[in-house]
């Protein structure tokens, strides 16, 4: 596209009613924010699970480093590493009960790492059709061959494995949970990694601290080991920021030197890796406390909402899709609820196939019962309307 171009793009997406702005909100707690005019909103439309942001210990760890630097000066292999950053690799992988862990600047950088070091031309990635979009560009600077199989659809994706032949390695690749539907991948998946002698890696982005009995995602959701590579993030459950990679030491190492996202980033900082690690160790201590609390909130408003007979999407996970259909529908539901109070996101094309654009709310453990009751009285009430 030529740059002359842009505006006339930019007027074919005003038109199509795509156009996205930044709107900004600062958070005052882990459910509730302000905008710059001093209107206060519930949010339901972050990724903060269990609250860690604004956890007091997890804050005061954030202090506590702070005296580190506030940057960390430049890549790991060349500047050296913040302790922080190699204590929380080796919780992470006693976390994800592996041998090691990497850490990369952000998840969507580890999808990207992890295919660009491992996956080459002679290689085939088989990718579930709804892979976040970090997995789909992973797959394109893979060089690779990608066959994409219908969504969690095992006798698709079994097809494909005994029909496409070759003499380099078979990849099969998933979110754990699915980010715009909630759902979980299948632990049939481990059977046909197995069978095919395929390398199964699973993005626990939506998974770590989300799912299992005390967060450890998805392989302990399925109650089965047998995931080769775990990909997870630090920005959501664990309130900080960046990625990780959770595997055996060959791999992990590997990644650190072949891995150009991981080479040639400047890495995180103390501070950063100081949250995350205190954010992972108080749900390694308490994980019925934030467990708990965020699977009874998750069920209490999906209770409230089907109840009122909205069109939600049932899933086990706190993502709860209203579905509209029309995109102006989602568009102008999200925007009612925003005037009352109540942040929603509305997601539609690209981010969702046509015809099902949709409302994605997010539960934490952080809402209380009441701003649960409150959002819920809103969303109900505007979507009849």
């Amino acid at each position: 596209m030529k740059i002359k171009d842009i505006p006339q793009k930019l007027l074919e997406i005003k038109k199509e009613d795509r156009f996205r702005q930044v709107r900004d909100l600062r958070m005052m707690t882990a459910s509730k924010g302000v905008d710059r005019d001093g209107k206060e909103y519930i949010v339901f439309n972050s990724n903060d699970y269990l609250g860690m942001t604004h956890e007091p210990e997890v804050q005061e760890a954030a202090r506590n480093a702070i005296i580190y630097g506030t940057g960390s000066g430049g890549a790991r292999l060349t500047s050296g590493a913040v302790f922080e950053l190699t204590d929380l690799e080796k919780e992470l992988a006693s976390f994800k009960h592996t041998e090691d862990a990497a850490i990369f600047n952000t998840g969507y950088m580890t999808n990207l790492g992890v295919l660009y070091a491992l996956a080459g031309p002679s290689d085939v990635i088989f990718s579930d059709e709804l892979n976040h979009a970090s997995i789909v560009d992973g797959c394109r600077i893979s060089r690779a061959k990608v066959v994409v199989y219908k969504h969690s659809d095992m006798r698709d994706l079994e097809k494909k494995l005994q029909e496409i032949k070759t003499d380099g390695q078979k990849f099969i690749y998933t979110d754990g949970v699915f980010s715009m539907d909630g759902d979980v991948a299948l632990p049939e998946l481990i059977d046909l990694k197995e069978k095919y002698d395929a390398c199964l890696i699973v993005d626990d982005a939506h998974s770590t601290g989300v799912i299992g009995e005390k967060g450890h995602g998805t392989s302990e959701y399925w109650g089965r080991n047998g995931i080769d590579v775990q990909v997870g993030t630090l920005s959501k459950a664990l309130g900080a920021e960046g990625g990780f990679v959770a595997s055996t030491r060959n791999i992990t190492d590997y990644l650190r030197n072949c891995s150009r996202p991981f080479i040639f980033s400047t890495s995180i900082s103390a501070v950063t890796g100081a949250t995350a690690l205190a954010a992972l160790k108080l749900l390694e201590r308490e994980p019925g406390r934030f467990m708990g609390k965020l699977l009874w909130n998750a069920g209490y408003m999906r209770k409230l909402l089907k109840d009122a007979g909205l069109s939600i999407v049932d899933a086990p996970t706190p993502i709860i899709p209203i579905i509209m259909g029309e995109e102006t529908k989602a568009m102008e539901l999200a925007a009612k609820c925003r005037e009352e109070g109540v942040l929603l996101s509305a997601i539609r094309p690209p981010s969702v196939p046509k015809g099902t654009s949709r409302i994605r709310l997010t539960v934490t453990a952080a809402h209380t019962k009441e701003e649960l009751e409150r959002a819920a009285s809103v969303i109900i009430k505007n979507y009849k309307k």
